[in-house]
């Protein structure tokens, strides 16, 4: 008998195949002391592996461009942390080697973020990758990453770095499954932007034989282990009827009657484009613009750097619409010129729009720079702001854009509950709205949005996170405004609907994930959305939303 264990599918697609498992290197160096004239000599090595480490994340960053690129680099100045360098060097100082001091620090390292709120928990797997990665270069053992193969394979791993995510062989892996993570997971961003099936979240996934045959759905999350032939042709046979689904669905995006709603790509540089681009993008519905600030952690990027980066998205949409969410800073994003290092929490402290309003002149840099670009050009710019609380927050960023004459529609991401409940106030100040999704469900349950153990509070069908959602889309369809989702909920494809009947205006997601959203609208008339979104919001639970909403989109 088949047996199907369930975890969080967080990209589209069925994959089958034999089971391979993340190799690991020997991560516990040995309790040997060294003499004290031996500490310089440890510290310059534990120096050098750390920024070989960083060099080598950078590289990986660059090979992959695009979100990839963005979180590789915020990984590699974990490696270059000036308080875990300190950390290293005192350890050594005390008679630890070099391997060992690393080790330790980053042991420590990990104890001060629980004790802070653990709010970086979700970050513990890259934090734990640049530890191997340095532990193994100094001990001269293999880098831990992707097995070895001649044949295509799933992944399996208890998490999964970005380091390894970012390179995978799309002609060996087949789909990848992992114990850890959440639906907006490092990992799981991605996967969906590499267009590769996967589930995480998975109870006992590390515990699957290696070369037993499994088959992934990354819509539904299941993982069945031994699937009979007949079940392989079944999933095949949906795998290609889906497909077909997708070629026969073009164009903008719109419901069965004709109810046009938007379909936009979320992007992090112009390394991005050539997949919006393909994938029929009506425009950028998100462009984060730190991994521009993060080439160099001690200082922000020049006026005329940005425009060239920025000018590159713009033109690469002629006509269309280019959201562009100003510098996200802070908490999980730190940048040394920026961010304090000593907050007690930073994912309730100084971060986004915060931030920014610290220091005037960064943003209003990245403003003039945004305005320089689209000049001359037919692109509808607009400009938003992150982590806006409140009204006071979204009239900051307002007159920071007048401030420099800057000629884009204004606007705010919800990521922050109160400014769903307040959202008509926020729109006295700004010409739209952007729902961020993830750090929306973050805040709104108490639950990082990193840590698998917390992954069912993440679930974007929870009716509490849908009654944020309709309170923000109510406000800005009373005031005749805008309201786009630009988090990864707008990626599943049936949730789509739900937000389509919740009253959003547009959708914006990573770019593998457009054909499917597409699809569905074309399937459904507007008045079956609503319905949808009504049966989800009663519900009580993510599964009961899911379920019901489910039922009233296949007509049963």
């Amino acid at each position: 008998m088949d047996e199907t264990l369930q975890g969080v599918g967080v990209s589209h697609g069925v994959a089958i195949g034999p089971v391979r498992h993340m190799g690991t290197a020997a991560l516990e160096p040995p309790e040997e002391r060294i003499p004290v004239e031996r500490a310089p000599q440890e510290q310059a090595w534990a120096r050098q592996a750390l920024e070989a480490v960083a060099a080598d994340l950078r590289a990986r960053g660059n090979l992959a461009g695009g979100e990839a690129q963005a979180v590789l680099e915020a990984q590699a100045l974990m490696a270059l942390d000036p308080e875990l360098g300190a950390d290293v060097r005192r350890r050594i100082a005390v008679g630890s080697t070099a391997a060992r001091a690393v080790h330790d620090a980053v042991a420590s390292f990990r104890a001060v973020l629980a004790a802070a709120g653990d709010y970086l928990a979700g970050r513990v797997a890259d934090l734990d990758d640049v530890r191997d990665r340095t532990v193994a270069r100094l001990l001269g053992v293999p880098m831990p990453g992707v097995p070895d193969s001649d044949e295509p394979y799933v992944l399996v791993a208890h998490d999964l770095a970005p380091a390894d995510t970012a390179l995978l062989d799309r002609t060996l892996v087949l789909g990848f499954v992992t114990e850890e993570g959440g639906p907006t997971s490092h990992s799981a961003i991605l996967a969906r932007a590499m267009g590769v099936p996967a589930v995480v979240a998975l109870p006992g996934a590390t515990s699957l034989e290696e070369d037993v045959v499994v088959a992934v759905d990354g819509s539904t999350g299941e993982v069945v282990v031994a699937p009979s032939p007949e079940l392989r042709a079944e999933l095949r046979r949906a795998a290609e009827e889906r497909r077909s689904a997708l070629a026969s669905a073009s164009g903008p995006g719109r419901t069965s009657d004709g109810h046009r709603v938007p379909l936009l790509a979320n992007i992090g540089g112009p390394a991005d484009v050539a997949a919006a681009l393909r994938a029929g993008a009506e425009g950028v519905g998100l462009f984060r613009t730190e991994f521009l600030f993060m080439e160099d952690s001690e200082r922000a990027p020049s006026e005329d750097r940005q425009v060239e980066a920025y000018r590159e998205v713009l033109e690469a949409f002629p006509e269309g619409r280019v959201v562009v969410r100003v510098l996200d800073a802070g908490a999980d994003k730190p940048l040394g010129f920026l961010t304090p290092a000593d907050e007690p929490n930073p994912a309730l402290g100084v971060r986004g729009l915060r931030t920014l309003l610290d220091h005037p002149e960064v943003l209003r840099t990245q403003l003039r720079a945004l305005g320089r670009a689209a000049e001359g050009l037919p692109v509808h710019l607009e400009v938003m702001a992150p982590m806006v609380a409140d009204r006071v927050d979204a009239r900051a960023f307002a007159e920071a854009c007048r401030s420099v004459g800057l000629r884009a529609a204004c606007g705010a991401m919800v990521e922050v509950p109160a400014a769903a409940l307040r959202a008509r106030a926020v729109l006295q100040e700004v010409e739209f709205l952007s729902l961020g999704t993830n750090d929306l469900a973050q805040y709104a349950f108490a639950a990082d949005r990193q840590v698998g153990a917390v992954a069912r509070l993440q679930d974007p069908w929870q009716p509490a996170l849908l009654d944020l959602v309709a309170a923000a889309a109510g406000a800005a369809r009373e005031t005749g405004q805008g309201c786009g989702v630009c988090g990864e909920a707008a990626a599943d494809p049936a949730l789509a609907c739900v937000l389509v009947g919740l009253g959003v205006t547009s959708l914006s997601m990573g770019p593998a994930a457009i054909p499917y959203v597409r699809s569905a609208l074309a399937r459904h008339t507007l008045a079956q959305c609503g319905r949808a979104a009504a049966a989800a919001r009663a519900a009580d639970t993510a599964e009961e939303a899911r379920a019901a909403a489910h039922q009233v989109l296949s007509g049963e």
